[in-house]
């Protein structure tokens, strides 16, 4: 097995024997409350019947069919994600996962406008394939990085590391819109097709826009004739509390991307949310673009199911109102007596905890895409999370709470509890120590 994102001589991966619901164990009996939901996909947990169902009766009944035909199972997913878009994203098309979502969604920008451009944001993460590689923001670019023609990155809004030395969340939302206005200014609004930004981003941090940034960007956009595209890969499906991120923001994308929990990860699936305007463009010309598995019978089957699921049992309520009653509350307690928990940010089933060396000056426990030695402190709070049974989701100085959306509140507050115990190792690490 040759492992991502990993020195392969380096790594000693976990032997996971099985799953169920909101943990997983190993071979040694060992059981763990999952905080990281696999990769952030998981969002109905482990083995779900009913999904698990869904995928053998389908594979009994038409286990694979190529992408060009119209079978149920993928009518039947289009139909229900077209049903919980916002606005016209009423068409869709299916990839095999994320990073393929955010190609195809720039391919369909570019070919719409006629333009090449892409703006991104620092702090992001988009996928590991070519253009989605390239649009990233985070450290896991930068070995790929050949400069893929036409990608431009800009800062946007993180009130609490401020690249604009903002005091509030008013003034940072101003002046990040007024550094995007700067950007596309000098590298030419007329040559822009699309700006890419996670709704709320995951992996770099969980960092919510300020009220009034994204409808910003979405006025830029119509002003400059640039399709606005928001990543919904991580965000969506109940993630924040509603089933899609930009609900939040009263705001609607001319293409969303999603995959991980449209089906809970347990067939790879993504896909793009096409506006009619867009869709209009490919009416009469063919789109260039296609995936063997595209639409694979197994996943949609998956896909529905796991819609039905979340319905049925109100998970995406369930996120809002234990993130709401439970996670926020016990968050903030814990920062309350940890003095490596700089900020905590986030809402429904999606958080993180920036961990400092020092509050006053926020810097961080560790440095930006720090390793071996540098990395001791995060290394140390992750080992003691493991060993009071959770899994947690480590990034750089952050940890993110990311359990199931239908995590139960008993579940959460074991996770809390674990945490607690877990930050202690990190306080060591701090000027308080």
């Amino acid at each position: 097995m040759f492992h991502s994102w990993s020195a392969q001589g380096l790594i000693d991966p976990l032997a996971v024997a099985g799953a169920e619901g909101s943990y997983f164990w190993d071979y040694e009996g060992n059981r763990y409350l999952d905080f990281t939901s696999g990769l952030v996909f998981t969002n109905i947990g482990y083995q779900h019947p009913k999904v698990v169902a869904a995928i053998q009766e389908q594979a009994a009944k038409l286990s694979t069919f190529a992408p060009a035909f119209a079978v149920e199972p993928r009518s039947e997913a289009a139909r229900l994600i077209a049903e919980r878009t916002p606005g016209d994203l009423d068409k869709i098309f299916f990839t095999n996962g994320g990073a393929e979502a955010i190609e195809n969604a720039v391919r369909m920008a570019r070919l719409h406008t006629g333009r090449h451009k892409v703006l991104a944001a620092y702090r992001s993460y988009h996928g590991g394939t070519t253009t989605a590689i390239n649009l990233t923001g985070d450290p896991r670019r930068w070995a790929s990085d050949n400069g893929t023609s036409g990608t431009v990155h800009f800062w946007a809004p993180f009130l609490y590391r401020s690249a604009f030395y903002a005091e509030n969340q008013a003034e940072e939302c101003a002046r990040a819109l007024q550094h995007l206005e700067d950007t596309i200014a000098f590298e030419g609004p007329a040559a822009i097709a699309a700006i890419v930004l996670e709704t709320i981003p995951g992996t770099a941090g969980i960092m919510t826009p300020p009220p009034g940034y994204l409808a910003g960007v979405r006025e830029i956009c119509d002003r400059h004739g640039i399709v606005f595209v928001l990543d919904e890969v991580m965000a969506g499906f109940g993630r924040t509390g509603k089933w899609f991120a930009a609900e939040h923001f009263d705001v609607v994308p001319d293409l969303m991307t999603f995959a991980k929990g449209v089906n809970s990860g347990y067939v790879p699936l993504g896909g793009v949310a096409i506006s009619g305007a867009i869709a209009e463009t490919f009416e009469k010309r063919p789109y260039p673009g296609g995936l063997t598995y595209s639409g694979h019978p197994l996943a949609c089957a998956a896909a529905v199911a796991t819609i039905q699921v979340m319905e049925e049992e109100r998970v995406v309520e369930n996120a809002a109102h234990t993130g709401e009653t439970v996670i926020a509350p016990g968050l903030r307690e814990l920062a309350e007596r940890h003095p490596s928990i700089g900020e905590i940010r986030g809402t429904g089933m999606f958080w993180a905890l920036d961990l400092v060396k020092d509050r006053e000056t926020r810097e961080p426990l560790v440095p930006y895409n720090a390793s071996g030695e540098a990395n001791a402190p995060m290394a140390a709070f992750t080992a003691a999370c493991k060993k009071n049974g959770l899994w947690p989701f480590v990034n750089m100085n952050r940890t993110h709470v990311v359990p199931p959306c239908n995590v139960t509140e008993a579940e959460a507050k074991e996770g809390l509890a674990a945490l607690d115990i877990a930050l202690s190792a990190a306080d060591e690490h701090t000027t308080a120590a």
